[in-house]
């Protein structure tokens, strides 16, 4: 079996051979990956790899041509059709389309395996993304479905979408606090969209061109923080939000060898300004040794905040070899 609806599907097997069936979770291309088709070199990937591990700045002229090219996989994503055709083209126009026949194709699949109840609203959610993206919270609001609509009808259409690897949930945590999975709250999330290229071809050609042009009037907010979930995704991070009244709201909380990581991502010239990210990291309660402010900045760091380059989130992974130490050995009698 194989396809995006395989995490749907498979639960309505009869028999699953135990012991005998293994799972491979494939995603789009991430950023690394996308990197391939440009020939960059080992050297400059362990440039940049270096930096991140030292904190220590990119070279200014490698820092540029890495945010060009990452301006470029904001409008062509990773779904493997559209980086061929852009390799083989470098005609946009052929992207776009490659994008619009995975968007209907999705909701084809939607009004063939749904019951007739919900296909509707299964496509009307899916549609809703991008625009709930836009919102200043970002958190998906159940009312622009259908304002008489309870969470607990239609959760199952919400976790049919994840299941199907066409969007991305990140929920909210009451408290930034390991294990963050004890503290959420599953009616409260975002979703993004499984590929960046297909939130930006939603929101149109005239978008694309002014982020490949570099246009600083653009918000980028919601295009920065679905690659950013995108890569934490393909990584293996369970996400999570925060969001406090007293404190304001984080937009990424992970869980990063064992300590909570805030990750803040910023698209503008004001980077630095981030006053929930400093609330919660003054609370030593939380005992947060560490953050990351994402932008399009060069490195530097001030106390416990690094400011990334936003491309460098493609080297956060966690090895858990790393984190715990069960050898046979360790645990021998002698």
């Amino acid at each position: 079996m194989s396809g995006s609806l395989l995490g749907v599907e498979i639960v309505n097997l009869k028999s699953a051979p135990v012991g005998y069936l293994q799972s491979l979770t494939m995603y789009p291309l991430d950023f690394m990956e996308f990197l391939q088709i440009f020939n960059v070199s080992d050297d400059i990937i362990n440039h940049l790899h270096n930096a991140y591990n030292s904190k220590t700045p990119v070279d200014s002229m490698i820092h540029t041509r890495m945010l060009e090219i990452f301006n470029l996989y904001l409008i062509i994503g990773g779904m493997p059709a559209a980086v061929e055709a852009y390799r083989q083209s470098n005609n946009i126009d052929e992207v776009i389309t490659i994008h619009n026949n995975i968007i209907e194709q999705y909701k084809l699949n939607f009004t063939q395996y749904e019951s007739d109840n919900r296909k509707l609203i299964i496509s009307h959610i899916y549609d809703l993304i991008p625009s709930q993206l836009n919102e200043q919270n970002k958190r998906f609001t159940l009312s622009e479905i259908n304002k008489s609509l309870r969470f607990d009808k239609i959760t199952d259409s919400f976790t049919w979408l994840i299941k199907a690897g066409v969007a991305i949930s990140v929920y909210n945590t009451t408290e930034p606090k390991v294990p963050l999975l004890l503290n959420l709250k599953s009616n409260l999330f975002k979703l993004f969209l499984s590929d960046v290229g297909l939130l930006t071809t939603y929101y149109g050609k005239t978008c694309k061109l002014q982020i490949i042009n570099n246009n600083p009037d653009i918000n980028k907010g919601a295009v920065y923080e679905n690659y950013v979930a995108q890569e934490l995704y393909a990584h293996g991070y369970p996400m999570y939000y925060y969001n406090s009244k007293s404190y304001g709201e984080l937009d990424f909380v992970v869980e990063h060898y064992g300590k909570i990581l805030p990750i803040e991502v910023k698209s503008g010239k004001n980077y630095k300004r981030h006053s929930a990210l400093n609330n919660v990291i003054n609370n030593h309660n939380y005992g947060i040794d560490e953050a990351y402010v994402l932008s399009n900045s060069n490195i530097k760091t001030e106390g416990k905040i690094t400011y990334l380059p936003v491309y460098m989130i493609m080297f956060l992974n966690e090895d858990i070899d790393d984190v715990f130490d069960i050898s046979i050995e360790k645990y021998m009698f002698h």
